[in-house]
């Protein structure tokens, strides 16, 4: 009896043990279906999005707001990146994305200015008031040797 009462702890640890697992990939993985309903996508066109990688965070006011889910080459070439933002986030017509990057030399990372406009984008609509990446080795081999203008 005793050795029936072992096998059956040791069962029921293994049994909360692999749904603990289970639970936590599934909270920590990239498991669309369970996002989709919390979430929507707008596009967004760069003519540079140098440093930007997928799963970059989407930033309004400094707070996180969703990720980039997304980043391919336009047909005009220039970079569309898919942006997967929380559903309580509404962004008006009049909004700007921006590359920027967390300090020196940090991560990059979209920040959403939001606009006051009434109209709001609807999802899969693409936000052309965009400012691109700013390439500081360029410009600091520009003035490094001396082709700067003034």
């Amino acid at each position: 009896m005793k050795k029936n009462t072992l096998e059956m702890g040791v069962g029921l640890f293994m049994i909360i043990g692999f749904a603990a697992f289970v639970y936590l990939a599934l909270q920590l993985g990239e498991v669309s279906f369970l996002t989709r309903g919390k979430t929507y996508v707008l596009k967004a066109e760069f003519d540079n999005v140098a440093g930007v990688k997928k799963g970059a965070a989407v930033q309004v006011a400094g707070v996180d707001v969703g990720e980039v889910s997304v980043i391919e080459l336009g047909p005009l070439d220039v970079a569309i990146l898919s942006l997967q933002i929380a559903n309580k986030v509404k962004v008006p017509k009049d909004s700007m994305a921006s590359v920027k990057s967390q300090g020196i030399i940090g991560d990059k990372y979209i920040q959403l200015s939001l606009g006051g406009d009434e109209e709001l984008f609807q999802p899969g609509e693409v936000i052309v008031e965009t400012e691109s990446s700013l390439d500081i080795e360029s410009l600091i081999s520009k003035f490094a040797f001396g082709s700067v203008e003034q």
